[in-house]
C-alpha cells in the first residue's frame, strides 16, 4: 500500500502546478532508502516515478536525464546510509541531497549543453543561474521529508502502542 501512496505523491507533485523543483521525488528517494527493506525496490521506486512521469512530461537530453536519475540514486543510497541512525537524521540528509542534486545536475548542464562556455567562468555562471531553483529544492525536499518521515514515525508509534495494549489485554485474559 505504501508503494502506491509514494508513487501517487511523486506523480501528483510533478504534474500539479508547483514552483520549479518543488516536488516530493527527493524526499521519496530518501524515505525509500531509509524505510524500505527491499533495497532493489527502494532504488526502483523513485526511478519508476521519474521514468513514467518523464515519459508523460517529455524526455530531454540523455546526459541531463542521467544526471537527474543518478542524483536520485545517490539520495536513496544516502537514505540507506542513515538507516542505522535516528529518523531525524533525515533532515540534514535532505539538505545534503539537495546540494548534491544541485551540483551534479548543474554540472551536467554546463558540461553537456552549449548554454554556457566550457570554462571556469561558464561553470560559475551555470551554478549562479541555478541558485533560484535550489531555494525551491531545499523547501520542497525539507517539507516533503518532514511529512513523509513524520507520518512514518507516527504510524510506527501508533503500531507500537496498539501492539503493547493488545499484548497487555491478551496477557490479562490469560492470567
Amino acid at each position: 500500500m505504501i508503494y502506491y501512496l509514494l508513487i501517487l505523491l511523486g506523480f501528483v507533485t510533478r504534474f500539479l502546478p508547483h514552483p520549479a523543483n518543488f516536488t516530493a521525488i527527493g524526499a521519496i528517494a530518501l524515505f525509500s532508502g531509509y524505510y524500505l527493506k527491499n533495497k532493489k525496490l527502494a532504488f526502483a521506486l523513485p526511478m519508476a516515478i521519474m521514468l513514467l512521469s518523464d515519459w508523460k512530461l517529455g524526455f530531454y537530453q540523455w546526459q541531463l536525464l542521467a544526471s537527474v536519475y543518478l542524483s536520485f540514486a545517490f539520495v536513496v543510497l544516502l537514505g540507506t546510509f542513515i538507516q542505522k541512525k535516528k529518523w531525524f537524521f533525515s533532515f540534514p540528509a535532505s539538505l545534503l541531497s539537495t546540494v548534491v542534486f544541485f551540483l551534479v545536475t548543474n554540472w551536467a548542464v554546463w558540461q553537456f549543453t552549449p548554454w554556457y562556455p566550457h570554462n571556469y567562468a561558464g561553470l560559475i555562471a551555470c551554478y549562479a543561474s541555478g541558485l533560484p531553483f535550489i531555494k525551491n529544492s531545499f523547501m520542497g525536499d525539507l517539507i516533503y521529508t518532514f511529512g513523509l518521515f513524520s507520518a512514518a514515525q507516527l504510524a510506527i508509534l501508533v503500531a507500537k502502542k496498539t501492539k503493547s495494549k493488545l499484548s497487555f489485554i491478551l496477557v490479562g485474559n490469560k492470567a
